[in-house]
């Protein structure tokens, strides 16, 4: 007897699908969904962490760590928050005809400048008048808000001091000392002042004549870390 199939269908009906088939559009979506979240997640992750966190989350992934260098070089420069946070300050914001702020490498230099109209010292005298203890005490809440080292300059113009034993120098050193217990007043911590010098006429502000008022100030210089 000869062996043989056969195979019918039912009239007016087609052929089921297989099920594994009829599901495989979804099994897909949800792997394509799964791997978004992760992703997501882990840019979250990297957004918010310090960079020895991101190489540790670079060693979960089974990443070289030398891939990290590419995320630190994306790190948004460490000055701008900086300023932006003296920029919001109340010393700038209302007193900015006697501050001057520069930036230098990791350095911010904020120039307290002693203006004839408003000085911050009387000529030849090593103590703050009431207009340069304003704003130190508005000084010390900026330094303060930053929670960085701080270094502390004095400054005088050119004129001599008609004192024995009592030069620019010795005023200059006496006027940042000055200045540093003014900080430690206004609640700087005593922790982040890293030095005070006074440098007596040595670095006038700009080019020009070294006894110019402009040459009379304090510089505190915030170090960036």
């Amino acid at each position: 007897m000869a062996d043989y199939s056969a195979s019918y269908r039912r009239a007016g009906r087609m052929p089921l699908a297989p099920i594994r088939r009829q599901g495989a559009w979804k099994l897909a979506y949800a792997d394509f969904l799964t791997a978004l979240c992760a992703f997501f997640l882990v840019m979250w992750l990297i957004h918010g962490a310090s960079k020895d966190q991101r190489a540790e989350i670079a060693g979960q992934f089974g990443s070289h760590p030398a891939s990290t260098t590419s995320l630190s070089a994306l790190s948004i420069d460490p000055i701008a928050p900086v300023m932006e946070t003296l920029e919001e300050s109340e010393l700038l914001r209302d007193h900015a005809t006697n501050v001057i702020v520069h930036a230098d490498g990791k350095l911010i230099r904020l120039e307290l400048v002693d203006l004839d109209r408003s000085p911050l010292f009387d000529k030849g005298n090593a103590s703050l008048n009431p207009r340069g203890q304003e704003v130190i005490a508005l000084a010390a809440k900026a330094v303060s808000a930053l929670s960085l080292p701080v270094s502390i300059e004095g400054h005088t113009d050119s004129d001599p001091i008609s004192r024995d034993n009592y030069s620019n120098w010795e005023l200059s050193a006496d006027r940042a000392n000055a200045a540093r217990r003014g900080l430690l007043e206004g609640g700087v911590d005593g922790s982040l002042i890293q030095s005070v010098a006074g440098l007596a006429d040595t670095r006038p502000l700009q080019d020009g004549p070294s006894d110019l008022p402009q040459n009379r100030r304090l510089s505190i210089v915030v170090h960036i870390k």
